[in-house]
């Protein structure tokens, strides 16, 4: 077994608890950090910047362990508790959510790029150190180089999008392979030398996501630490992890959505006054208030349902292992999209629509109620819906599967 001393310098959260063991454990921590990321989620979502008490609130509940199999220390947690508690996070905050669920992911990439040996190498001190995990795997972005040298490679260039990079123990990275014209997938240490995280986040929302620039600088790979080697095809069940990626964007979208839903009713409830020519006496009897919050019901409830269905075809698709075959695949692919399409959809509806129903007042800086808009439009512009229709399209005429690409 390769040592991996690399992250003993990571102290884990004084105050840290352990992996929750049940779903019903796991529910209530997560509605507990919820409670604590929602008392100061406007104020923070104003500031910007690395939220980096609240990332130790995360740390410390436990939640990061939730993904990792129980054989390593985790809480072993079907991948539907994980999408759930994104969720239910989002609702509260969307930029810790999706730090929280790009944890995650990197965790899942480990799972099924990586071999038994390199599941115990990141796994095992992801739950001894309490290890948050970032990203700077972005695809789209080839200017990170892999130079072929001795057994591993040299590592040299710069990676943009690098969601939750910033305060993070580890990296999962792509690197561009010229002489194969392929990527490797890989992870290292954070602090490793020659990695420099650069905080330059600067879109209008989603301000929180610690979505740093990423650069290295002569970087040493080791083998133990390329989960994919360049050329390598993956299998049907490797190519999960960007279905992964598709439910927790989705569940992000959906909570967006739960949480500006949630709002307005309470704002409409409590604050709202009734416009003259109602006729009523409170703002929740204007039967075309009720009108759009009907709509805004659906809407979720759509989604939702149909974030559920995914949920539950990737568990099944998980379950079956090295077995899984391209089509069964294409199944979760296809339900996945037609999620995400409608939470998508949610989230920048509703997030838009609540001021329809609550009226001038609610725009007072205060509320931050404009922060649901703004996160689900920054977050639903990195990957256009109208490539999912056209998936759903092709599979709803000619039966054709999504192809499997980091999007797909």
């Amino acid at each position: 077994m390769a040592k991996n001393p690399a992250y003993q310098d990571v102290t884990p959260a004084p105050s840290a608890g352990a992996a929750p063991a049940r779903t019903a454990d796991a529910a209530r921590a997560v509605q507990t950090l919820a409670a604590q990321l929602a008392a100061t989620a406007v104020e923070r979502d104003r500031v910007g910047g690395h939220a980096a008490a609240e990332r130790e609130r995360i740390r410390a509940s436990g939640l990061l362990r939730l993904s990792v199999p129980a054989q390593y220390g985790g809480s072993g947690a079907l991948w539907s508790t994980v999408l759930a508690a994104v969720r239910t996070l989002a609702e509260a905050d969307s930029a810790l959510a999706h730090v929280f669920g790009f944890h995650h992911l990197q965790v899942a990439g480990v799972l099924l790029y990586g071999t038994p040996e390199q599941h115990e190498y990141f796994l095992r001190p992801t739950v001894e150190r309490n290890l948050f995990w970032g990203n700077a795997l972005n695809p789209l972005d080839r200017r990170v180089i892999a130079r072929a040298e001795l057994d591993g490679y040299r590592i040299d260039g710069v990676k943009n999008f690098s969601s939750g990079s910033v305060g993070s123990d580890v990296l999962t990275f792509t690197a561009w392979h010229k002489t194969s014209d392929t990527a490797l997938i890989a992870a290292l240490p954070t602090r490793a030398e020659g990695i420099t995280v650069n905080p330059d986040w600067d879109a209008f929302g989603q301000r929180q996501t610690d979505s740093g620039t990423v650069r290295f600088d002569h970087v040493r790979l080791e083998p133990i630490q390329v989960l994919q080697g360049p050329g390598v095809t993956p299998t049907p069940r490797a190519t999960l992890r960007s279905q992964v990626a598709q439910l927790v964007m989705t569940n992000l979208y959906l909570g967006i959505a739960r949480g500006a839903l949630q709002e307005a009713r309470r704002y409409v409830r409590d604050d709202a006054r009734p416009w003259f020519a109602a006729g009523v006496q409170r703002h929740a009897d204007d039967p075309y208030v009720q009108e759009r919050f009907g709509e805004f019901w659906l809407r979720v409830q759509a989604a939702q349902a149909l974030a559920d269905l995914a949920g539950q075809k990737l568990d099944a698709a998980l379950a079956r292992g090295p077995s899984l075959t391209a089509d069964e695949r294409g199944d979760v692919a296809v339900a996945g999209a037609q999620a995400k399409v409608l939470a998508h959809r949610a989230a920048l509806e509703v997030g838009n629509g609540l001021f329809d129903v609550t009226g001038a007042s609610s725009t007072a800086a205060r509320y931050g109620y404009d922060r649901f808009w703004r996160n689900a439009r920054v977050h639903t512009l990195h990957d256009p819906v109208a490539y999912k229709i056209r998936d759903l399209g092709r599979y709803a005429l000619l039966d054709q599967i999504p192809e499997p690409t980091a999007y797909s």
